[in-house]
């Protein structure tokens, strides 16, 4: 019986309508202008959709990227552009579609990893998916944010630059922090054409993209803010004006720090607002810890698509020899026996008959690969079996990092 919704890539006479397609089932509107940039980032090669006759009805993509893990960067697929038109849920589309994108890398040999940011958690655990970094919304009462007696800030100075000025400079900040932050995704232009986005529709707002560079005694960049301001006022009259801080990297403590003074010392405005890593350095450098409001949600979800080749390309953090039986129901090449050796930068991942030291599914797997989600917590969960006695802290413990892995934002269009 055929397909009523067969599946195929997007040609370039139908992105607008599909494009359009996808953003309607989040509720937002695309412009000409919006059409131009998402066509020139968009891999058309890349892209499925789901149609019914001609009309598209479905839809996902790839954006080839790196990021970085535990002691390595490897390629990964930047799964975005995921939708079912509201006319046609509930009759498997999304399924199909998950299915076909992780075959096809599957068979081409592509990239081993595959990484989305869903807009509700719980749609893709059941494709194998899982919770591999965690954020916390910060917001920040700048009333209360004096700072440690003897907190180094530095001699460094810190300007306010166009994009056209700041652009290079914080190219290179950015690249020399990601290659060592584990969640930090590569950035083409095209990527950062996206992030620097400063049309006023895409503002929610608030004030036109601002700039803020770091530079140390030497004159060496090493830190950048980009931020916005909105202002508002609560129904009772009270400020509410916030400082939206968009993406704030550093090379050094003393930048770090001095961005934050920077920020906190903006006039005018009582709240900062600004997505972290869970274990940001932030309230350590302040006196009153409680300035800071803290909710930690999920933020980068990741599936292995080849085991194997995932779990060898990374590194671990203790000597390793562990069984793992995974099971995959959505992608059965990857279910089986696969015994994982790692001693520094040597590491073998390679099918075995041996028996299983840890149970667990892809989704648990690709839930810890970064090193955010343990095993321990997923085991305490009942999600993950430990078979030999030790194992379990042991692997914890070797899947673990120095930090949190964390996922800045501009990673692509969020996937439905």
């Amino acid at each position: 019986m055929p397909d009523p919704y067969p599946l195929r890539p997007v040609a370039d006479g139908e992105f607008a309508v599909w494009a359009r397609m996808i953003a309607d089932t989040y509720g937002n509107d695309l412009s000409d202008e919006d059409l131009t940039r998402e066509r020139a980032a968009v891999e058309l090669d890349r892209t499925i959709a789901a149609f019914d006759g001609h009309t598209p009805v479905g839809g996902a993509a790839i954006y080839t990227r790196c990021l970085t893990v535990p002691g390595a960067v490897l390629p990964v697929a930047g799964v975005t552009w995921v939708g079912v038109a509201p006319t046609h849920r509930r009759r498997g589309i999304l399924t199909s579609l998950m299915r076909r994108q992780l075959t096809d890398l599957h068979d081409s040999g592509g990239e081993p990893i595959a990484v989305l940011r869903p807009s509700e958690a719980a749609i893709y655990g059941r494709f194998g998916y899982g919770p591999a970094t965690r954020q916390s919304r910060l917001r920040c009462d700048k009333r209360a944010m004096a700072f440690r007696p003897g907190t180094d800030f530095g001699d460094g100075t810190i300007e306010l630059l166009d994009h056209d000025r700041a652009r290079p400079v914080i190219e290179g900040v950015y690249d020399q922090v990601r290659t060592t932050s584990i969640g930090w995704p590569d950035r083409a232009r095209r990527f950062w054409d996206s992030r620097l986005d400063d049309a006023p529709h895409s503002r929610g707002g608030a004030t036109a993209l601002r700039c803020a560079v770091h530079r140390d005694a030497a004159g060496d960049t090493t830190g950048y803010a980009l931020y916005r301001i909105s202002r508002e006022r609560d129904a009772l009259g009270h400020d509410t004006s916030t400082v939206r801080i968009v993406e704030l990297a550093a090379v050094t403590r003393r930048a770090y720090a001095s961005l934050w003074r920077f920020a906190a010392g903006i006039d005018l405005v009582p709240w900062i607002e600004y997505e972290a890593a869970a274990d940001e350095p932030l309230p350590y450098l302040l006196n009153d810890p409680r300035a800071l409001h803290s909710t930690v949600v999920d933020r980068l979800w990741g599936r292995l698509v080849d085991v194997g080749r995932a779990l060898a390309g990374r590194r671990y953090s203790t000597p390793l020899d562990v069984v793992l039986n995974v099971r995959d129901e959505f992608c059965p090449w990857n279910t089986g026996h696969h015994r994982l050796q790692a001693d520094g930068s040597r590491v073998v991942c390679e099918r075995t008959t041996a028996p299983a030291d840890l149970q667990l599914t892809a989704a648990e797997l690709s839930a810890a690969y970064l090193g955010g989600t343990t095993l321990a917590s997923l085991a305490a969960a009942g999600r993950v079996q430990e078979l030999r006695t030790g194992a379990l802290a042991h692997t914890t413990r070797a899947f673990r990092a120095d930090h949190e892995p964390f996922c800045p934002g501009g990673w692509a269009f969020p996937a439905y």
